[in-house]
């Protein structure tokens, strides 16, 4: 099982940034899938998730500026990232559980986001 997540880079103060998580070796249709970051010097934390089905969580810091969507055909998660701050400046990681889960088994290898002011 791999989680290849892409999409990081550098970016301006209110710029925007879409990852994606291409997920292969089994299907995740019915996981639940993530995304976190951990930024320099801090813990890694939970910044937005969605279910097999529709609902989703954000993290009160990124509410109203990040969407998180996803595809199961293609296996595939992602992370629009809108008026991005320095402080969303971090590796970002995707992540998912095994089915009917709530607790995250698999784990991407994190692409860096940084957002110069």
């Amino acid at each position: 099982v791999q989680l290849q997540a892409s999409g990081g880079g550098l970016v301006q103060v209110g710029g925007s940034l879409r990852l994606s998580c291409a997920a292969s070796g089994r299907t995740f249709s019915n996981s639940k899938m993530g995304w976190f970051r951990q930024a320099p010097g801090k813990g890694r934390e939970l910044v937005a998730e969605m279910s097999s089905g529709t609902s989703t969580n954000y993290a009160d810091s990124v509410k109203g500026r990040f969407t998180i969507s996803r595809n199961n055909a293609q296996n595939t998660v992602y992370l629009q990232m809108n008026s991005l701050k320095p402080e969303d400046t971090a590796v970002y990681f995707c992540a998912a559980t095994l089915s009917y889960s709530s607790t995250y088994r698999y784990w991407g290898q994190g692409t860096e986001v940084t957002v110069s002011s």
